[in-house]
């Protein structure tokens, strides 16, 4: 196939470039800038420049393929309704320009939900509907055209895809325990993250775009949920730093924006999107490659 690539140069994005061209497929990779187009072009794949802000630009460039992995969205936690406004557009887009075709449409997505005392499953719905709810209710707004002649699939990833290089929450928590003198936990430590390695991750959409059915919700999740104290720990025993409890009040002035997201409790099952697709996670678990290094502070 040949595949157009949203975020193709970013952390999950180039493994997933990677991944397709290594299993005989093209891809069109969509690049900001020179250095994402130069990295792109030295991989075997074709840049296509231009940004989420171009929803036309995204459309024209999946109409002359045979099908998208939508990875990229604007991670602006100072203005995160903006970025879902954008996200929602950029993905109605592409919606309406596949409409009719067959062609599949990835979608990127994530675990948070209002699912309590039990893993989220593939079964169960995102909450979020909107331009103005998370990722803009993108997942929703593209499983709605499961029966208008596209196929859709939400990708939801894990909170944590870990690996060398990784520069997401887990190395802002490594950051911040630096910074602060001590790696920190919210209260008890109980809250849970889903986690799976980044190669793990780009396999599982490789196989969800050439075998999910429209409307498939699958989940890229090795690991249902680690305490966030024994990543705390983790952290901690590599770093050389303390482990502290943070008081829930304290969160804000601990974690900055990321404390709203290490307090959540998420906790998602992936058994059945390894029955779909005939995948089983093989990386390092999150834990491992912390101790292996992974997240080594520049000195």
């Amino acid at each position: 196939m040949r595949v157009f690539v949203t975020g193709a140069s970013g952390w999950i994005g180039s493994a997933v470039t990677d991944e397709l061209l290594a299993h005989g497929h093209e891809v069109v990779g969509l690049a900001r800038t020179d250095a994402a187009a130069a990295a792109l072009a030295a991989k075997g794949a074709k840049p296509h420049r231009g940004d989420l802000d171009d929803p036309d630009g995204l459309a024209a460039a999946a109409a002359a393929t045979d099908g998208v992995v939508h990875l990229a969205f604007k991670h602006d936690f100072a203005n995160y309704a903006a970025a879902g406004q954008t996200e929602h557009a950029a993905v109605q887009r592409m919606l309406d320009e596949l409409e009719g075709t067959g062609r599949p449409l990835l979608v990127a997505s994530g675990l948070a939900s209002g699912v309590t005392g039990r893993p989220l499953t593939e079964d169960d719905p995102s909450p979020f509907h909107g331009s103005d709810s998370m990722r803009g209710g993108s997942e929703n707004l593209a499983l709605s055209y499961a029966d208008r002649g596209v196929r859709p699939v939400a990708l939801r990833f894990a909170p944590t895809v870990h690996g060398v290089g990784d520069h997401g929450f887990t190395a802002r928590l490594a950051q911040i325990g630096q910074e602060q003198g001590a790696v920190g936990y919210v209260g008890d430590g109980s809250s849970r993250w889903a986690a799976v390695h980044r190669s793990d991750a780009a396999r599982m959409v490789r196989l969800a775009l050439e075998q999910a059915p429209a409307g498939s919700r699958v989940h890229a999740v090795a690991e249902e949920g680690i305490p966030s104290r024994d990543i705390a720990a983790a952290l901690g025993d590599f770093l050389g730093l303390p482990t502290v409890s943070v008081a829930p009040e304290d969160v804000d002035a601990h974690f900055g924006w990321l404390g709203r997201f290490f307090q959540m409790d998420i906790v998602a099952s992936s058994a059945r999107t390894q029955e779909l697709l005939g995948w089983t996670p093989t990386g390092p678990t999150l834990l491992e490659d912390i101790a292996a290094g992974a997240y080594a502070l520049p000195s």
